[in-house]
């Protein structure tokens, strides 16, 4: 019984919060600095996902093959490399720090 108070609790809190979105003034959502937030919350929202993904594994924090993976990842995108380039280095990283290991 508990986990269906929890869905539909679930369930009501995310009714809310859609609704609430359509009763916000325009003229809030027009403003500047909210403009500005909104530009950067995919980028935020990916990274953290990034983040829980590469170094987590169930409840743990883990330090293992994903890690490399993620730093040449980041070296590549800094030195500007084409996207499929950034996936394969952090790809083959990955699996020769897993082969090694």
């Amino acid at each position: 019984m508990t986990l269906w108070i929890v869905v539909l609790g679930t369930s009501a809190v995310c009714f809310a919060t859609k609704v609430a979105g359509y009763l916000i003034p325009a003229r809030w959502l027009h403003h500047e600095r909210v403009q500005r937030i909104n530009a950067l919350m995919p980028i935020v929202l990916l990274s953290a996902l990034v983040a829980v993904q590469s170094l987590t594994s169930k409840t743990h924090l883990v330090i293992d093959h994903r890690l490399g993976g993620m730093a040449v990842a980041i070296g590549a995108l800094i030195a500007r490399a084409p996207f499929p380039v950034v996936v394969l280095s952090a790809a083959l990283t990955s699996a020769l720090l897993v082969h090694w290991h």
